[in-house]
Formats: structure tokens, C-alpha cells, sequence
């Protein structure tokens, strides 16, 4: 198989109490393993076997739905639990803190634009942090499964740090209450990892 599923860098309980343990068990075993499965039944037997899965997703527009559902579902997870960590949260530090306060003013600032974008994502979706491709920062949402490094973005750029919202990441604990749950989040981050993907989208 081309693809296959990552373990997650953590327990399912390190995220407790803000994320619980069976809200991570099914979302990783279950809701991600079915992309991957998927992704890999949507490319067999094309070229697409043979390709990475940044190479996919950055050229979406060539493939079927099903490729662009299961592929950007493979890949903003993965970010996903990287972003995410036990003992994380807080603030992030130096040239990212330096940059966001540069172009949003304040980390309160881009706090409350990344909750206002997946509060207001309509359906299912993400909320992301990407160095754009003008290389400055720039908060953005994707409906479903895209995301900002497809052709077929809105906005596009690199992301750094995504906020899934789709209800299976958060219905367990939150029920309806998505803002409760874009700021319960932000106790997890993961600020380091979030420095390094910002690191290596700058060049």
C-alpha cells in the first residue's frame, strides 16, 4: 500500500483533560485510518502510487474527488497531531512570536482570528496558520478536507498550524459548543513543532 497510518506521537489520554481519550481514539484510529485506507483505494493502480503525498495534495486538481477527499484528510491530520502535544500550550517564541505580533498585533489577536475562522466554517472543515506565498502569515479556512497547500485553495500558502473542525474531533466532550472547543485547544499546542514548520516554510 502506498500509504499507511502513522501511530500517534503521544497516548490517546496525554491530551486530557482538553481533548479526551476517546474523542482521540476514534478520531486517529478510526476517522484518519479510513482516509488512508480510502486514499490508497482511490490511487491503486495509477500514477498516483508513485507519488508523495505532498505531491498529491499540491496538485489536487488533477484527481477525483475521492483523491482529494482522502488525500487532504491523510495530510491535515497528520499536521494535525504534530501541532498538538502534552505539556504544550502557552506561547509561542521568538522569529514566529516576533512575526505574528508583527502582522496581527498581538498572539491574543491571532488567537481570536483562528477561533472566528472555525467558528465560522460553515459545515465541516479547518482553521489554518500558513506562511503564504508572498511569505507572510496569514490565517485562512478550508471547507471538508482541503487545505491551503492545494491548487485549488482560496488562499493558498504553507500551513503551520491547523484546528480541525469537523464534529468528530470534538462532539464526544463539546457536543455543539465548537467555540468551547477553539479555545479548549489552544491548551495543546505543540508551539515548538508550530516554530519549526514556520522555520522551513520560510526558507
Amino acid at each position: 500500500m502506498a500509504f499507511e497510518l502513522e501511530a500517534l506521537p503521544y497516548a490517546t489520554d496525554a491530551l486530557e483533560p482538553h481533548i479526551d481519550k476517546e474523542t482521540m481514539e476514534i478520531h486517529h484510529d478510526r476517522h484518519h485510518k479510513a482516509y488512508v485506507d480510502n486514499l490508497n483505494k482511490a490511487i491503486a493502480g495509477t500514477d498516483a502510487e508513485n507519488l508523495s503525498l505532498d505531491e498529491i495534495v499540491k496538485n489536487i486538481s488533477k484527481y477525483p474527488a475521492a483523491v482529494r477527499n482522502n488525500a487532504g484528510g491523510d495530510w491535515n491530520h497528520r499536521l494535525f497531531w504534530t501541532v498538538l502535544g502534552p505539556n504544550a500550550g502557552g506561547e509561542p517564541t521568538g522569529a514566529l512570536a516576533d512575526d505574528i505580533n508583527a502582522t496581527f498585533g498581538s498572539f491574543d489577536e491571532l488567537k481570536k482570528k483562528l477561533q472566528e475562522a472555525g467558528a465560522t466554517r460553515f459545515g465541516s472543515g479547518w482553521s489554518w496558520l500558513i506562511v503564504g506565498k508572498d511569505g507572510k502569515l496569514a490565517v485562512t479556512s478550508t471547507p471538508n478536507q482541503d487545505n491551503p497547500l492545494m491548487d485549488v485553495a482560496e488562499v493558498q500558502g504553507t500551513p503551520i498550524f491547523g484546528i480541525d473542525v469537523w464534529e468528530h474531533a470534538y462532539y464526544l466532550k463539546f457536543q455543539n459548543k465548537r467555540p468551547a472547543y477553539l479555545e479548549e485547544i489552544f491548551n495543546v499546542v505543540n508551539w515548538d513543532e508550530v516554530a519549526k514548520r514556520y522555520s522551513e516554510a520560510k526558507g
